[in-house]
């Protein structure tokens, strides 16, 4: 009984001790400073850059031009002469209306023509006789000037039949419906044999120009107003004096395929939309080959400007306080590490801009922040990781 107790009790010793031997191992692991030395931090040394300031919004594409194909004179279609879904050109007709009334009403109307101008110059005539006759005292004043007020009628009559014939033609001419631009046209709302008329709500096709094409996107008037306030402070410079310009990426199988043509920003929208308090912007982009539709969901990259002397710093190496302010870690020259709040304006890819705090020269830790603690010594090291480099060329502002 004595032997079993003693066994037992050997073996519990010799658990506990391998259970606390497992758990300093893991302590080690979790990359607790050792007996021998301060602990490791990566660190990087602030440099002053130029850095590419943008943005990335959300957008949709929109065509160039809209022309919705609408009747001007009301009649039967006799034929439509375009493919749905093909490329029309400006000039191109699209339907025939029925032209039988209106030769009808054009004939007629050129008969009135012929009729007023053979009054009118019988009226001339009478007026010259009548210019002799005066002259002589043969006829009255009053006869005269009766003879001269019906040239004048005729006159007019003559001017009202040609604005007749005018107006009779210009109908004539509308039942040939044309293309105003060129671009895609749509399906057709009607076929031959269908009743229209002129001015109706219903369009009977839709073309739209999409080369080159618009991209519209919004950003909050906030982001615009402080990158007016840099630009105005020289923080901030264009990029391109009079350009900006956009870099446009799709949703192509859950990637973002970038877009192989640039494009440049038109304008900004002059009105706030005040429910969602953002201003909308409209860029332009060649697209030749048509693969960008009108619709289509994208994500467009504002270049607006250039920061000269730049201070960043990598987003890995930035923890928020309670108050929701920006800490950082910074090793002195003595090696010892110091909690420092700097002030971020926007996150330029994977970094901060920061525009208080830091100055060049200063290091930064990025990795091995659970190893330090206020007044700490660490031995610094330069930082190899992906998270710690430079901000992309092509980096975006949130």
């Amino acid at each position: 009984m004595f032997r079993s107790n003693s066994f037992m009790t050997l073996a519990a010793a010799a658990a506990l001790i391998a259970v606390l031997a497992g758990c300093n191992q893991q302590k080690q692991a979790a990359g607790q400073p050792q007996a021998g030395g301060p602990p490791e931090v990566s660190v990087i040394t602030i440099g002053p850059q130029r850095l590419t300031v943008t943005t990335e919004l959300p957008g949709r594409t929109a065509a160039y031009r809209v022309a919705e194909i609408r009747p001007q004179v009301s009649g039967i279609v006799l034929k439509r002469l375009f493919r749905e879904g093909s490329d029309v050109k400006a000039g191109d007709q699209l339907y025939q209306i029925d032209p039988a009334t209106y030769e009808a009403s054009l004939a007629s109307a050129q008969a009135d023509v012929q009729k007023a101008e053979a009054n009118l110059q019988a009226a001339r005539n009478k007026a010259a006789r009548y210019g002799d006759l005066v002259k002589n005292s043969v006829v009255s004043k009053q006869d005269f000037d009766d003879v001269q007020a019906t040239l004048k009628q005729n006159e007019a009559q003559v001017a009202a039949a040609k604005a007749a014939y005018n107006l009779a033609s210009i109908n004539l001419n509308y039942t040939k419906v044309f293309a105003p631009i060129s671009g895609r046209i749509g399906k057709s709302a009607v076929t031959e044999g269908a009743l229209v008329t002129a001015s109706q709500a219903t369009a009977l096709a839709t073309i739209q120009q999409f080369d080159p094409i618009y991209v519209d996107v919004t950003q909050t008037a906030s982001q615009l107003m402080k990158l007016r306030e840099d630009m105005a402070t020289g923080r901030i410079r264009p990029a391109e004096p009079g350009k900006i310009p956009v870099t446009l990426f799709l949703n192509s199988n859950g990637d973002d395929t970038p877009y192989p043509a640039k494009g440049e920003l038109q304008f900004s929208d002059v009105t706030v939309d005040a429910g969602t308090s953002s201003v909308q912007l409209r860029a332009v982009f060649p697209n030749p080959n048509k693969d960008l539709l009108p619709g289509l969901f994208v994500r467009a990259r504002v270049e607006q400007g250039v920061a000269e002397n730049a201070i960043t710093v990598p987003q890995a190496a930035v923890s928020r306080g309670p108050d929701g302010s920006a800490r950082v870690w910074v090793v002195g020259a003595d090696n010892k590490a110091a909690q420092r709040t700097i002030k971020t304006e926007r996150a330029v890819g994977n970094v901060w801009l920061v525009s208080d705090g830091l100055a060049a020269g200063e290091r930064v830790v990025v990795e091995g922040l659970q190893k330090v603690k206020p007044g700490a010594e660490v031995k610094p090291v330069p930082a190899q990781n992906a998270l710690a480099a430079l901000p992309e060329k092509a980096a975006s502002a949130r």
